[in-house]
């Protein structure tokens, strides 16, 4: 049986390392220009080669977005950067502009291309007529339900590929206006300054200053603070869609979370193919994902369409119960100490914990803390400062280390 491929995000090169190290089959990511997210440390030409090395010398494959709706001035820069990306070697093209697509074509660019869910596909159809156009997989619509998507399974041949974890956009696909209507930045070129995650309330014209509070009643809200995606515990039923790709959402997430939620589902999805008809979502895999940031999560339209219950009408504060410390870079196995790349304070006496690929999770105690000068100190405050701690079993690079918050 053909295993569904894993997707995860890279929103720059170290997390494009870890999204492979921690089971990704695929990574996407971003140059400098031309794709979605325009916050994310996104790629330079020099880091797409690197890392399309390391992806290839691990297996894997990396595609890249495109997927902008350019304007004019956007695309006098694009036959090179598509050209420098042939010659690069990348797997696939992320795009949903049909002139980037008439573009590619006249370019004669040999990458396969991916048609991105900004272009709304709901329909088998819609996927019929892309596939004559030359796409070769379409990344579809998050809107759609189990039932939907596998009747485009059954009357298409094109592959496909569907969110199963990450940030619901409260447009459609992602194509909002409201960034650009409010605060001047184009969601559709990148720039998105999420109106979605804001408090709103009523002000009347003739009273200036007074706020009313928006109540939802039975046709709806305005509240637009959406839960995140998570299909772990529907995993049986999302792959017998007869899917190809499995992708979770999170360019601009931290290491943390790429790392964990690649993972989890990297072993849900291995224990699937090992026994289809065993199947069982472990509790330890929702205790995982509950870890890393979050808005709480839904299952979008998959299962049933949405309701009040997979909102968050209150606040748009992330569920943040642990903090990602640092990120190991060595290990001294006679003294049984980590190197340490700090990405959050460290102090004398921490319980963390620490994960990693391979392993399973496991405790510590920092007893001492070991800074770059040889001394022994109670905190690490400084970001990406190396120490060194003990720890109680093996560890490699790339291992990350958390801490539950107090």
């Amino acid at each position: 049986m053909k295993k569904v491929e894993l997707l995860a995000p890279a929103g720059n090169l170290e997390k494009l390392k870890l999204a492979i190290l921690y089971g990704a089959d695929a990574v996407y990511c971003g140059g400098l220009r031309f794709g979605l997210r325009y916050g994310a440390d996104n790629f330079t030409p020099e880091e797409l080669e690197e890392g399309t090395r390391f992806v290839h010398n691990h297996g894997g494959k990396i595609y890249i977005t495109v997927n902008i709706y350019p304007h004019n001035n956007d695309l006098a820069k694009l036959p090179d950067y598509l050209h420098k990306l042939e010659e690069i070697g990348v797997d696939g093209l992320i795009v949903s502009d049909p002139g980037v697509i008439e573009f590619i074509n006249r370019e004669k660019i040999e990458i396969p291309l991916h048609l991105s869910t900004q272009a709304n596909t709901v329909n088998w159809a819609s996927a019929s007529f892309w596939h004559k156009q030359g796409i070769e997989r379409i990344i579809l619509a998050r809107e759609l339900s189990r039932e939907e998507i596998k009747e485009i399974r059954d009357r298409t041949s094109i592959s496909l590929e569907m969110f199963v974890h990450g940030s619901m956009c409260i447009s459609y696909s992602g194509r909002c206006l409201l960034s650009n209507y409010m605060v001047g930045r184009d969601a559709n070129r990148g720039k998105c300054a999420h109106p979605c995650r804001w408090k709103y309330h009523l002000v009347e014209e003739q009273r200036p200053g007074e706020y009313y509070p928006v109540y939802e009643n039975e046709q709806g809200t305005f509240i637009m603070n959406s839960k995140d995606l998570c299909l772990i515990e529907y995993l049986p039923d999302v792959i017998s869609t007869g899917v190809d790709s499995l992708k979770i959402e999170g360019r601009m997430k931290s290491l943390h979370y790429v790392a964990t939620v690649t993972r989890v589902y990297r072993k849900a999805i291995d224990s699937y193919y090992h026994d289809p008809e065993n199947f069982k979502v472990k509790p330890e895999w929702l205790d995982e994902l509950k870890k890393v940031s979050h808005r709480g999560y839904t299952t979008g339209f998959f299962i049933s369409p949405p309701t009040g219950e997979d909102h968050n009408y209150n606040s748009s504060v992330y569920i943040r119960d642990h903090d990602f410390m640092g990120i190991i870079r060595d290990y001294d196995k006679k003294k049984n100490e980590a190197v340490v790349e700090v990405r959050h304070k460290f102090f004398k006496g921490d319980r963390v914990e620490v994960m990693g690929p391979d392993t399973t999770n496991f405790e510590t105690t920092v007893n001492y803390i070991i800074n770059e000068n040889g001394e022994e100190v109670d905190e690490a405050p400084h970001p990406r400062e190396l120490i060194r701690i003990p720890v109680t079993h093996k560890v490699k690079p790339y291992y990350l280390v958390r801490r539950k918050k107090s």
